[in-house]
C-alpha cells in the first residue's frame, strides 16, 4: 500500500514502514522509517501488525508528504500456501472489510490513496518470471476530491523529465511520441468542448490512441534501457575461451611432467597476472586510464594467460609421437572405431554445448541430460565391443551390470521432475511436495518410513564399504564418527522430518517443546556434520595401525631413509611387508572361506585410504543436503549416490578391459558422464534454472524465526540449489582412485612394469599411487583441469547463447537465467573440486607422515 499527496514532489517529507528491503535500496531517503524483517516467508502476521501499530497515528499526525506502507502478509501467504488457499481469502477479506474502510476515514481531502501489488504470483505462489500471472498486479486509486480537473493528466511529463536527466532516449523518437501525444490531447479537448453527449465510437478511438502512445513509449524505453556493449561481451567470451584452451593444454602436459614443469605452467603465469593487475592499478591511480574492479580482474586474467601461452610456446616440448606409438597391441587398433571411438564422448559434450542456443533444449534439459548420460555409457560399451575387448570375463559382466544400474537410475530420476512455467501441460512431480501436504495418514506414514529407510541405507552403506576394505577397524576420529556420529545425525533428521510432516497450522499452535525441536534437530545436524568434517581434515588416515610394526619388521630390516626421496622408495616396500605378514596370519582363514587376496590388503585399510576419506566427506555432505530438502527428495539423493557408484564401477571395469598404457590418465568419457550426472541430478532434486523454482524454504531450516543477516540464508539456499554440483565435484578424484581400488590379480596391464619379482599377484590398490608420487600429483591436477574444462565449455556455451540471442524474445526468460545458474554452478563446482583435490593431498601427506612414524619405530 502506498499513500501519496497530490502535491508531493521533491524535497518533501517521506515516511516509510514495512519491508526492510527498502533500507538497502534507498539508504537515507526517508525522513522517518520503521523497518521490519521480511525474509521469513512463514511469518504472516508480524510485519502487518507492526505497520498497523504506526499507520493510523502517522496518517493523523500529518507530518509527512509521502507515506509508504509495504505490507507482506499476502505475499508471504502466497509463498507459503499458494494463491488459492483459504488463508489467502481470509487475509484478503480482512484487509478489504476492515483495513481499507478504516483507513479511508483517516484521509484528508487532498490525499491520494494508491493500493497496488508489486507483483503477481503463479499457481504455486512463486514469482520472478515474466508470465502474465506474475507481472499482472491490481491497482486501486482513491481520493475524496476529484482526481483530475479539466485538463487531462500529463502522462508524458515523465519522459520529458527523464530525457533531460539521463540523455539516453533518441531525440527523434521522443519528438514523434510528443507529436502523437499532443495530437491525442487536442482530440480530447475537442471532445470535451462538444455540446451534447459524446459518441461511444469517438471515445473508444481516443482511448485506443492513448493506449498506442503508452505502448510505443514503453517500447522506446525498453529499447534504450536494454542496451548492450558488444565489444565487452566479445572480450569476455574470448577470455573464457582462452581459459578453456589453457585448461586443455595444461591437461595435456607430458606424463613425465614434474612439479617444476607445472610450476612453470601455473605459478609463473599467476605472477604475470598479478603484475598486469598492478600496472593497470597504478595507471588508474595516476589518472592515465579509468578502470574498475571488473576491468582490473579481466586485465589480470588476460596477462596471466599470455604468460601461460608464452611458456607453452617457448618451453613445452611439443613432440609428435612416432607413428608406431599410436597403435596399441592387437589388430583391433587398426579398426576405424578404435580411432573414432574416443572422440565420441567429446562429440556428446559439444552437442550439449551447441544446443544451449536453443530455448527448447534449455527448457527440456531435465529430460535431455539423462538421455545424453545413458548415450555416453552405451557408446563406451559399444566401443569396447568393436575393439574386441568386451568378452566373457568378470570385468565385462560387471560393466554390463553397472550399465543397467545407470540406466535404471536415469529413468527413475525423472520421477522428481519440476516443471517450468513455459510448459503449461506439464505436471510437477508430487514427490517434490513435503509430507505435510499429504492428507491420507497411511500414505504419509508409508512415505515417512520410506524416507527414514533411505537414511538408514546411506549410513549403513558407508559403514559397509569401510568394513569391506578394512577402514572401519581404524580407531581414528573420522571412523569413530562414522560409527556413532552418522547414526545420531540420521536420528536427528528423522526426528525433524517427523515434526515437519505434521500440518503446518498445527505446528503454529503446538507446544513450546515442538517449536524448540524444530530448531534443535537441524542445528544439531549442522553442528555434528561440521564436527565430522573437522575431524576428517584433522586426522584423515583411516588405517588399522595395530600390528603394523610386526608386519613391517618381518622379512628383513628396512633401512631408515635419509631423504624424502628415499622415503618414497621405502613406503611400497613397507606396505608389501605388511601384506606378507598378514597373508601368513590369515592363511588358514582364507583356505576355510575361500577368500581371495583382496582381504589381505583391506585388513589394514591402506589400499583404500584415499577413497575412504572422500566417501566419508561425501556422506557428511549428503546428510546435510537431506535435511535442507523436503523429505521425499531423500529418494532422489539415494538414486544420486547409487548412480555415482555405478558410474565408478563402469569406469573401473572399462579400465580393466582396456588396459591403458597410462593408468593415471582418466578418460574423457568418464569425466563427461560424471558432469552429465551432475546436471541430471540438479533437475532430479527438484530444481530448474529459473528464479521461481528456487527452494527458499531451505533458508529457514533450523532458523524458524528468520536471520539477522543475509549470509547464512544465502549459504543454505545455495547448498540446497547446487547440491548435485557439490557432491560430484568433491567426488571427482574418485575417478582416478577407483580403478586402483578395484584392481584384481592379473587386471594390471602387461605394459605396467613390475617393481619386484613375484609381485604380479599382489594388490597394492591405491598404494600403487605412492610408487610415483610426482605422477600422482600431476594426475590429480590434470583430472581437475579436465573437469574444469568440461564445466567451462558448458558455461561458455551459455554465455555465447545469451550474447548472440540478446535480442531474442526468450532471452530474459530462458537464456539469461540459464547463464546465471550455469555460472554460479561453475563457481560452486570449482570451489568444491578444490576441496576434493585438497582432501586427497591432505590424506597423501598424512600417509607419508604415518609411514615415516612406522619406519622410525623399526629396530635399528
Amino acid at each position: 500500500m502506498a499513500f501519496l499527496q497530490i502535491t508531493g514532489v521533491g524535497g518533501k517529507r517521506v515516511v516509510f514502514m514495512g519491508d526492510d528491503t527498502w533500507a538497502g535500496l534507498f539508504p537515507g531517503a526517508f525522513t522517518r522509517a520503521h523497518f521490519f524483517p521480511s525474509f521469513n516467508v512463514k511469518d504472516l502476521h508480524s510485519v502487518d501488525d507492526a505497520i498497523l501499530q504506526h499507520l493510523y497515528s502517522t496518517v493523523d499526525g500529518g507530518e509527512w508528504d509521502l507515506l509508504i506502507a509495504h505490507f507482506l502478509g499476502v505475499d508471504h501467504c502466497g509463498h507459503k500456501h499458494g494463491p488459492d488457499h483459504p488463508e489467502m481469502r481470509s487475509r484478503r477479506n480482512t484487509r478489504a472489510r476492515g483495513g481499507l474502510p478504516s483507513l479511508v476515514d483517516h484521509l484528508a481531502n487532498d490525499t491520494l490513496l494508491i493500493v497496488a501489488g508489486d507483483h503477481g504470483m503463479t499457481s504455486t505462489g512463486d514469482h520472478g518470471g515474466d508470465s502474465e500471472e506474475e507481472v499482472d498486479a491490481a491497482l486501486f486509486v482513491y481520493s475524496k476530491a476529484p482526481l483530475f480537473q479539466d485538463p487531462p493528466p500529463e502522462v508524458s511529463r515523465f519522459l520529458h523529465s527523464y530525457s533531460l536527466a539521463a540523455q539516453d532516449l533518441p531525440a527523434e523518437k521522443l519528438q514523434r511520441l510528443q507529436d502523437q501525444f499532443s495530437s491525442a490531447v487536442e482530440d480530447y479537448e475537442r471532445l470535451l468542448a462538444q455540446a451534447g453527449p459524446l459518441a461511444l465510437s469517438e471515445v473508444e478511438l481516443l482511448r485506443s490512441r492513448f493506449r498506442r502512445y503508452l505502448r510505443e513509449a514503453r517500447a522506446v524505453c525498453a529499447e534504450s534501457w536494454a542496451r548492450f556493449q558488444p565489444v565487452c561481451m566479445v572480450a569476455g567470451c574470448a577470455l573464457l575461451a582462452s581459459s578453456c584452451l589453457l585448461c586443455w593444454l595444461a591437461s595435456r602436459a607430458p606424463a613425465s611432467a614434474s612439479s617444476t614443469s607445472f610450476r612453470h605452467l601455473l605459478f609463473y603465469p599467476l605472477l604475470w597476472g598479478l603484475a598486469g593487475a598492478a600496472v593497470l592499478g597504478l595507471a588508474h591511480l595516476w589518472g592515465w586510464v579509468g578502470a574498475d574492479f571488473i576491468w582490473v580482474s579481466a586485465w589480470a586474467a588476460a596477462a596471466s594467460q599470455c604468460g601461460f601461452f608464452l611458456h607453452c610456446w617457448e618451453r613445452w616440448p611439443w613432440r609428435p609421437r612416432p607413428a608406431g606409438a599410436r597403435l596399441s597391441s592387437g589388430g583391433a587398433s587398426l579398426r576405424p572405431w578404435a580411432r573414432v571411438g574416443p572422440a565420441l564422448p567429446l562429440g556428446i559434450l559439444l552437442v550439449r554445448c551447441g544446443a544451449m542456443l536453443s530455448d527448447s533444449f534449455v527448457m527440456a534439459e531435465d529430460r535431455v541430460a539423462p538421455f545424453l548420460l545413458v548415450s555416453s555409457a552405451l557408446l563406451l560399451v559399444v566401443r569396447l565391443h568393436w575393439e574386441g575387448r568386451l568378452e566373457d570375463s568378470p570385468a565385462s559382466w560387471r560393466l554390463l551390470g553397472w550399465l543397467g544400474v545407470t540406466f535404471a537410475c536415469a529413468r527413475l530420476s525423472g520421477l522428481f521432475r519440476q516443471c517450468r512455467e513455459e510448459t503449461p501441460h506439464c505436471q510437477s512431480s508430487p514427490l517434490l511436495a513435503p509430507l505435510s501436504s499429504l492428507q491420507d495418514p497411511r500414505a504419509k506414514n508409508f512415505c515417512y518410513v520410506l524416507c527414514v529407510a533411505v537414511l538408514v541405507a546411506l549410513a549403513w552403506g558407508v559403514r559397509a564399504w569401510l568394513r569391506h576394505y578394512g577402514n572401519l577397524n581404524s580407531p581414528s576420529a573420522p571412523v569413530l564418527f562414522v560409527r556413532w556420529g552418522l547414526p545420531l545425525v540420521a536420528i536427528c533428521i528423522a526426528g525433524y522430518w517427523a515434526i515437519t510432516s505434521g500440518a503446518e497450522d498445527a505446528l503454529v499452535r503446538s507446544h513450546a517443546w515442538v517449536q524448540l525441536a524444530l530448531v534443535a534437530f537441524p542445528r544439531s545436524v549442522f553442528v555434528l556434520l561440521a564436527a565430522g568434517l573437522l575431524l576428517l581434515l584433522g586426522d584423515p588416515v583411516t588405517v588399522f595401525v595395530q600390528g603394523s610394526r610386526g608386519a613391517a619388521g618381518t622379512g628383513g630390516p628396512i633401512l631408515l631413509p635419509s631423504s624424502q626421496e628415499e622415503l618414497r622408495q621405502v613406503i611400497p616396500q613397507l606396505y608389501r611387508r605388511m601384506q606378507e605378514s598378514l597373508k601368513s596370519r590369515l592363511q588358514e582363514e582364507e583356505e576355510t572361506t575361500g577368500a581371495d587376496g583382496r582381504a589381505t590388503v583391506a585388513a589394514y585399510g591402506l589400499g583404500s585410504v584415499y577413497s575412504a576419506a572422500l566417501l566419508i566427506c561425501l556422506a557428511l555432505q549428503g546428510f546435510l543436503f537431506l535435511v535442507l530438502h523436503s523429505e521425499r527428495l531423500s529418494l532422489a539423493f539415494l538414486l544420486l549416490f547409487l548412480e555415482a557408484y555405478a558410474l565408478l564401477g563402469m569406469h573401473s571395469a572399462a579400465v580393466a578391459l582396456a588396459s591403458p598404457a597410462d593408468p593415471f590418465a582418466v578418460p574423457w568419457e568418464a569425466l563427461i558422464s560424471w558432469a552429465l550426472a551432475s546436471a541430471q541430478f540438479f533437475y532430479a532434486t527438484g530444481h530448474q534454472p529459473v528464479f521461481p523454482a528456487i527452494h527458499w524454504n531451505a533458508a529457514f531450516v533450523g532458523f524458524q524465526q528468520g536471520h539477522g543477516a543475509n549470509l547464512m540464508p544465502a549459504l543454505l539456499v545455495g547448498a540446497n540449489t547446487f547440491a548435485s554440483h557439490i557432491l560430484f565435484a568433491v567426488g571427482c578424484p574418485l575417478l582416478l582412485l577407483w580403478p586402483f581400488l578395484c584392481e584384481t590379480p592379473g587386471s594390471r596391464s602387461s605394459k605396467t612394469p613390475k617393481s619386484r619379482a613375484g609381485d604380479s599377484e599382489e594388490q597394492l590398490m591405491e598404494m600403487r599411487l605412492r610408487e610415483a608420487p610426482e605422477r600422482f600429483a600431476a594426475a590429480l591436477l590434470q583430472l581437475g583441469l579436465k573437469y574444469l574444462l568440461i564445466l567451462g565449455l558448458q558455461m561458455l556455451a551459455c554465455v555465447l547463447a545469451a550474447m548472440i540471442l540478446r535480442r531474442h524474445l526468450m532471452v530474459w526468460k530462458v537464456f539469461a537465467p540459464k547463464f546465471l545458474f550455469e555460472t554460479l554452478g561453475f563457481a560452486v563446482s570449482s570451489l568444491f573440486l578444490l576441496l576434493g583435490l585438497g582432501l586427497v593431498m591432505r590424506v597423501d601427506g598424512a600417509v607419508s607422515r604415518w609411514f615415516k612414524q612406522v619406519i622410525l619405530a623399526q629396530p635399528r
